[in-house]
């Protein structure tokens, strides 16, 4: 009977244990709850004001780069706001700060969490509340640059003339014109633009701009064609009313494929017909043999595909995110 009664006080005291290493194990799994549910809920939040800072950054450097005295060119624009709050689930976001930096062309905004009747940049938990965690502060920092482009593709291999550029403070764009691959008063080789020669199996030839004493941004001419013959009718479908980055040409040297073209910049110029052999293509009117129309613009691009540098301002920029 002794033997009886001390297998069953082993017992209690096993069943003791195991309630003890239950309890235990319920403050582990309430805690991977809390990671599982929390953590999930904070990264959630934390996509979301990133979309609203890279948004809101983008926006005030395309405004920057634009003009550096618009309203929304500030630390105080109202861009941030109003972007932030748009890519919110529940429209509420909180600015923490807006950095512009004009000198360096860069601008950083970082948006905090905003939930209604708490403070700014909390976010409320569920499950870690058990774990004497009521909130957490959740925020995200995104930085925009713009400037110049000084690198970068051209979708055809061509350069236009310099003297072409008719772009004036206050107006967005130029006059509808016709570069003609001909003298016109430009001088030089050619006139209003001229052919690139190029050794790539495609017709978009990558140009660099810069200082003319640069060696890499003076580039061969092929004026006797009247288009590359690594140039298909898909390549041209490409410029078909569209507004395209091309390479200007301030100087150019010697004659015929001993021509060189010095690249000092880039301009937008938006197509609107144009005119090589087999190569055809308007919205309306004829245009001349060798022979591209149409006008250039301020633009802002988006690509990462171009390099900013120190070139000088054609009207044209380019604004990305940094990492």
């Amino acid at each position: 009977m002794r033997r009886l009664n001390h297998a069953k006080r082993a017992h209690d005291r096993e069943r003791g244990a195991v309630s003890v290493l239950v309890a235990l194990m319920l403050v582990v799994l309430l805690g991977f709850g809390a990671m599982a549910v929390d953590v999930g809920l904070l990264q959630a939040e934390r996509t979301q004001l990133r979309n609203g800072a890279d948004a809101a950054a983008l926006a005030i450097a395309q405004k920057c780069s634009r003009n550096l005295t618009d309203v929304d060119c500030t630390n105080t624009s109202s861009l941030a706001a109003s972007l932030n709050n748009g890519n919110a689930i529940d429209s509420l976001s909180n600015i923490q700060s807006t950095n512009l930096d004009k000198t360096n062309r860069t601008v950083t905004v970082t948006s905090g969490a905003q939930e209604s009747g708490h403070s700014p940049n909390e976010v409320s938990l569920f499950f870690a509340r058990a774990l004497g965690i009521d909130s957490a502060t959740v925020t995200a920092t995104s930085t925009a640059r713009w400037g110049t482009p000084s690198k970068g593709p051209a979708i055809l291999p061509l350069a236009i003339a310099f003297c072409k550029l008719d772009l004036v403070a206050g107006s967005p764009s130029g006059a509808v014109q016709v570069l003609e691959q001909a003298v016109n008063g430009c001088g030089g080789i050619p006139g209003g633009f001229g052919w690139i020669q190029t050794t790539e199996t495609t017709c978009t030839v990558t140009m660099t701009a810069g200082a003319a004493n640069n060696p890499g941004i003076w580039f061969a001419s092929d004026t006797g064609a009247s288009a590359p013959t690594v140039c298909t009718a898909a390549d041209f479908v490409k410029i078909q009313d569209k507004t395209v980055l091309l390479p200007l040409y301030d100087l150019a040297t010697g004659t015929g494929s001993g021509g060189k073209y010095y690249v000092k910049g880039f301009a937008a110029f938006h197509v609107t017909g144009y005119h090589f052999a087999s190569f055809n293509w308007s919205t309306g009117g004829a245009v001349p043999n060798k022979a591209i129309r149409g006008y250039f613009v301020k633009f802002v691009s988006l690509s990462e595909a171009f390099e900013l540098g120190d070139t000088p301002d054609y009207g044209t920029s380019v604004v990305r995110l940094t990492p």
